[in-house]
């Protein structure tokens, strides 16, 4: 079994053809799959989703770019909306300060207080960390209690090997297939029992659909680059990054 660990189905291209997306990841192996909102509409498109399909869970946040967005009262909202079961984790937060779209003061300012929110609920977080990665560290650190995974790694080795020393979990996506990707030498420093697969669909689409807007059935392409660097087979690694994904959301 094969579980995309971060996806947005709610995405136009992707929802507007959800059945087909979800037949085509489970005919490749995918049978279970985390959407990831990025802000309360979206989130509140997440949880939708996951009405009509026990597979799907949901999770929400508010990404770094959209903090700015954010409106009095939001984490309100997050709390109603992580009432319900399928909502498993707060995410994804973060910081990105390579594009910046929202100012860093106050992309700090609501990931401060959606780890909070974390911790209130005993919640796992999704993690979006971009060219930011001391702040990101200090920030996660000061909330020991709260677990969580650090989403679509692209950073170095010693900034995996502090998300580590915190029991966090590390998520690659289809950028450690890309040619000259300094991931695959990260890959073979992380545990096998801290090692989580996702998509990001509909972005980062690994080789050889490079290029195409991205989706869960493309997951074997990273899964198999992951089960090369470990010398593991497919299967192997697949059981891996499940079970990794189970334990990290607290799946049922």
């Amino acid at each position: 079994m094969i579980i995309d660990a971060h996806c947005h189905l709610y995405y136009d291209e992707l929802a507007s053809d959800i059945d087909n997306v979800i037949q085509r990841a489970i005919d490749a192996g995918v049978s279970r799959f985390v959407c990831v909102g990025t802000n309360v509409e979206d989130s509140k498109k997440c949880l939708s989703i996951t009405e009509n399909n026990d597979d799907i869970f949901a999770s929400s946040g508010v990404h770094p770019h959209d903090a700015k967005d954010v409106t009095e009262g939001y984490t309100d909202e997050i709390y109603e909306l992580m009432e319900y079961e399928s909502m498993i984790a707060i995410g994804e937060i973060g910081l990105d300060y390579y594009r910046n779209l929202s100012e860093p003061e106050t992309q700090k300012k609501v990931f401060k207080e959606l780890m909070e929110v974390a911790q209130d609920l005993d919640k796992p977080v999704i993690i979006h960390n971009r060219d930011a990665d001391a702040d990101t560290l200090e920030i996660i650190g000061n909330y020991p209690s709260v677990q969580g995974v650090a989403h679509c790694f692209s950073s170095t080795l010693e900034t995996a090997q502090a998300f580590l020393e915190i029991g966090y979990y590390i998520s690659f996506s289809g950028n450690i297939t890309y040619k000259n990707s300094h991931l695959p030498e990260i890959v073979k420093s992380i545990p096998l029992d801290r090692v989580v697969v996702e998509t990001d669909s509909p972005y980062l689409s690994p080789e050889p659909e490079r290029g195409k807007s991205n989706e869960p059935s493309r997951i074997i392409h990273t899964l198999t680059k992951l089960s090369e660097i470990y010398g593991l087979s497919l299967e192997e690694m697949a059981k891996y990054t499940y079970d990794n994904t189970a334990e990290l959301f607290r799946l049922p």
